[in-house]
């Protein structure tokens, strides 16, 4: 399992009956996960002291209850690779997201090494962050000194990736924000024969193009995937795919991007695994998704 034990202002106090209890900074928060299927609590008495609570509904969706929770707040991660500290704003918004996805850390560490590593024996590192949220692999491949593209379909969304690097003393770093329809982006830049040394993506289960294009990751991102191979350079450093789609277990994931490199690059090394979190004071990972890495 992929997990980051360099958090000291996130961790995961309890989970029990389809719920986490979750510690960011000076916040507790009560949040639904659909993997937490035991019953069996750590520490019940913990639970009393949340700030506050995601109650998911039976219709779908959901809404927070607030007992003491200020509209934004900020948590630090001590990115060990290359000992810079990254800075997220947080707030509590749609169907129970802060605005960050912790477990992530063991792949911020990871391609930050990697990149910083490079840049030993080489001038430039272009990364190219697809689906890229609030931009979390953004900063930490800027703080490795990577020049980073960074695309999202959200507006909004790159915006608070924007006060995310500021806040981390990157906002003067080599970044292109653009908000863009990622399959179409990637397509472009095919055509204009622009390559990457690096590929980060973040790839949602569902979601509709500007045009009403459906994306369904089932359909949609194994030739996703082989179209963003194109757009390697001639000396790659690695590619990393994360995903929350059941269905696309960690063997899922090296299958296919096995199968994508093979032709082109049949000595590239990929792996994959479950992203997890570690609970406090305990031998149990919470298990977050899955992710496939791989190195050139």
């Amino acid at each position: 399992m992929y997990t980051s034990f360099n958090w000291s202002d996130y961790e995961v106090l309890d989970c029990a009956n389809g719920e986490k209890l979750e510690k960011w900074g000076d916040y507790i928060l009560i949040r639904p996960d659909p993997q937490v299927i035991w019953s069996k609590y750590l520490n019940k008495s913990l639970w009393k002291s949340a700030n506050a609570h995601y109650h998911r509904s039976s219709k779908g969706g959901g809404e927070w209850e607030f007992f003491d929770l200020p509209d934004q707040w900020q948590i630090n991660y001590e990115l060990s690779a290359v000992n810079k500290t990254l800075t997220f704003n947080l707030k509590p918004f749609n169907f129970k997201h802060t605005g960050l996805f912790p477990e992530q850390a063991a792949n911020w560490d990871w391609s930050a090494d990697l990149i910083a590593k490079r840049l030993k024996s080489s001038s430039k590192v272009n990364v190219l962050n697809l689906f890229a949220y609030t931009g979390a692999a953004t900063l930490a491949a800027l703080a490795a000194g990577a020049n980073v593209t960074h695309v999202d379909a959200s507006k909004g969304i790159v915006a608070w990736a924007k006060e995310n690097a500021a806040s981390s003393g990157l906002k003067d770093a080599p970044v292109r924000w653009l908000v863009d329809d990622c399959v179409k982006f990637v397509e472009r830049e095919i055509r204009r024969g622009n390559t990457y040394d690096a590929i980060i993506m973040d790839p949602p289960s569902y979601g509709r193009g500007t045009k009403g294009e459906i994306w369904k990751i089932e359909e949609s991102i194994y030739p996703f995937i082989e179209k963003c191979t194109k757009l390697l350079s001639a000396n790659p450093l690695f590619i990393l795919i994360n995903s929350y789609t059941t269905g696309l277990q960690a063997g899922v994931l090296n299958t296919m991007l096995k199968l994508a490199l093979n032709e082109k690059f049949p000595n590239a090394k990929a792996n994959a695994d479950e992203l997890g979190i570690p609970l406090k004071q305990s031998d149990i990972f919470l298990p977050c998704g899955a992710a496939a890495r791989c190195e050139f």
